[in-house]
This record gives C-alpha cells, sequence and structure tokens, in this order.
C-alpha cells in the first residue's frame, strides 16, 4: 500500500514538473520545440537536434531564438533558429552560426517564440522516430500486449469456491448436462 502511494506523488511532481516548465505552448505551456534542419547553425546545433524554448520578457544579443517567416515571403510560417546579432528596439538582426551574412528576416520581440533553454543532440531524430506511424502501431501493440499479459487471474468468487469442495446434497444446486446439445433444423 506504501508503495502505491509513493508510486502515485512521484508521477504527480513528475506531471507537475512536465506541466510547469515543458508543457508546450498549443496546450498553454511555457516551451516551444524546434527540430534542427539544415547546417545554418553548425557547430552549435545539427540536423536532427532538438532545443526546447522558453519565452523571455526581454531578448538580447547573442540569445538563440525561434520565430516563424513573415506571411508572403517564401517558406511563410516555416519556425526558423538563429542567433540575436544586434538590431534595434523594433527589430533584431538575426544570423545562422554557419552562415556568412545576416538573415532577411528581421523579427520584432512580439514575433520572437522563445529563446533556447537547453536541447537534446539527435532528440529531434528520435522525436521524428517515434512519431512514425508504424513505431506508434508497435508501441500502442506492445502496450495492449502488456496490459493484457500483466493483467491478474480472475479470482473465483468464495462462495463458489466454497460450494465446489462442500460434500452435501442440496436440492438448491444447480446441475448442468455436460453433453452437447444437438441443434434441430425446422
Amino acid at each position: 500500500m506504501t508503495r502505491k502511494i509513493i508510486s502515485a506523488a512521484l508521477l504527480a511532481l513528475l506531471v507537475l514538473g512536465w506541466a510547469l516548465s515543458l508543457r508546450p505552448v498549443a496546450l498553454g505551456g511555457p516551451a516551444t520545440y524546434v527540430v534542427v534542419t539544415g547546417q545554418s547553425m553548425e557547430p552549435t546545433y545539427h540536423d536532427g537536434d532538438l532545443v526546447v524554448l522558453r519565452a523571455q520578457d526581454a531578448y538580447a544579443v547573442d540569445d538563440v531564438v525561434t520565430f516563424a517567416v513573415p506571411e508572403g515571403i517564401p517558406g511563410a510560417g516555416a519556425l526558423i533558429i538563429h542567433r540575436i546579432i544586434g538590431g534595434t528596439e523594433e527589430a533584431f538582426a538575426v544570423q545562422g552560426d554557419n552562415n556568412p551574412r545576416p538573415d532577411e528576416w528581421t523579427p520584432s520581440e512580439g514575433e520572437i517564440l522563445g529563446a533556447q533553454w537547453f536541447s537534446v543532440p539527435s532528440g529531434g531524430k528520435l522525436l521524428r522516430e517515434a512519431m512514425n506511424p508504424a513505431a506508434l502501431a508497435a508501441a500502442a501493440g506492445g502496450f495492449i500486449t502488456m496490459l493484457v499479459l500483466l493483467k491478474p487471474a480472475p479470482s473465483r468468487p468464495r462462495e463458489m469456491a466454497d460450494s465446489h469442495t462442500d460434500d452435501s446434497d442440496d436440492s438448491d444446486d444447480c446441475e448442468t448436462d455436460s453433453t452437447p446439445q444437438e441443434l434441430q433444423h425446422a
């Protein structure tokens, strides 16, 4: 019993920690997740790295930030993760660490989704694989199999178990014929 309470408390703490710090913005949380594609941020980040960002009250030079490509420009809506290299109060100059010149985009503070909080090398590759329909189906099948195999065997009710060991002849006992019944066709 104590073990169950401790397990439930640990699970509750884990869920609370996730809800307060790692819940995605789409679910009302503070975190934005970006999977790096391309080489523009090498050597800081590589293709397939997962970067977790959090919104800040203010952004400064050297912050690695994410913003969406503005509407009306090819690639509109795509998320870009680059470093702030300068700017004004109205807009920031950004550039990939591996790019020879600054980006043409100059996001404002309101357009920035967040600054890098932490990263997981190759985490995006693992996330992509986990989201593969075949991997999801295999995980669901494995989970269901585990539930079936770990399900405790049904226990017989106490009075039924006792009645089979009782040698008394009660007239209330129900008897059944164990021979198969034949079907009659009309």
